[in-house]
């Protein structure tokens, strides 16, 4: 490959990754996605191209919606709810407000209801800006096929989306107010920081306990928190970082991480709570990811 072709991929992999993660909740499948995409780029007479940056996003697109009826496929077996894997992410996706909604864990979880074409749509059009012509060159549709894929994933999205984008101050407010709550095991203060109808997904894929089935109400979600603190049987502790574009909460037993808590938070309360404690999603909480639009 030559250089200038090189130079082309690196120039794009964050954004490339992003599409990919975006569309998949898989950074494992993404990065899967983006070798592939290398060796395709490989072979592609660089005169034909006019545009790199459409030309690789049409191929990790088309790669992406291959791998994504793998991922169904091991979605049917999956053992309980089923999250997207949780990333550590830069300062600077947290500063682009659009970034960072489209990749934190409520919206993602959103994406997870769409058809794979339809999440394929919403992706491009919402989260990148790509115009109607350059979504149905990727996808082999009309433009008008794509205008009316694109205001049906929008309407789905739009009645099941956060009501509220919350600032990232707002956001660390409440993750302080629950950070201190867990570690004291303070069942009244977590009450007084979750809203009424709040809703905990967990996802433990069969590798550590977790509830099978969302949660639903404070009390409900308190009494699980709690007892779930009580049967560590060691030290819990917790630390804040970002994790998808927004403020969350990495839960330790003895010093080892159990889990990563990020949180949907709406009017100063939080609405939302997914727990990820499944260990082979915990692979990216480490280290910071860069994503990029």
């Amino acid at each position: 490959m030559s250089t200038a072709a090189t130079e082309a991929f690196v120039r794009h992999r964050n954004l490339l990754f992003t599409v990919a993660y975006e569309m998949l909740g898989s950074a494992a499948d993404a990065e899967d996605v983006l070798q592939e995409a290398w060796l395709r780029w490989s072979g592609v007479d660089r005169d034909e191209v006019r545009d790199e940056r459409a030309y690789l996003v049409r191929i990790v697109t088309r790669l992406s919606l291959d791998q994504i009826r793998t991922l169904s496929r091991r979605k049917e077996t999956y053992v309980g709810e089923w999250l997207p894997e949780p990333l550590r992410t830069t300062p600077d996706v947290a500063e682009d407000v659009e970034l960072a909604e489209s990749v934190s864990m409520a919206l993602m979880v959103v994406l997870e209801t769409l058809a794979p074409t339809e999440r394929a749509v919403f992706v491009l059009r919402e989260a990148f800006g790509f115009d109607y012509a350059e979504i149905a060159e990727s996808l082999d549709k009309s433009p008008a096929a794509i205008r009316q894929i694109a205001h049906r994933a929008r309407a789905h999205v739009e009645a099941r989306r956060p009501r509220q984008t919350v600032s990232t101050r707002e956001a660390r407010v409440a993750v302080a107010a629950m950070q201190r709550a867990i570690e004291a095991g303070d069942f009244q203060a977590l009450l007084d920081v979750l809203a009424p109808d709040v809703v905990m997904i967990a996802d433990g894929g069969g590798r550590k306990q977790a509830a099978v089935r969302p949660i639903v109400g404070a009390d409900r979600v308190v009494r699980l928190l709690t007892g779930g603190m009580a049967k560590h049987g060691g030290v819990l502790t917790s630390a804040p970082a970002d994790l998808n574009g927004t403020p969350a909460l990495l839960l330790s037993v003895d010093g080892e991480v159990d889990g990563a808590l990020a949180l949907r938070v709406e009017d100063g309360l939080v609405t939302g709570l997914y727990y990820v404690r499944n260990p082979e999603k915990l692979s990216r909480i480490a280290t910071e990811t860069a994503l990029s639009r």
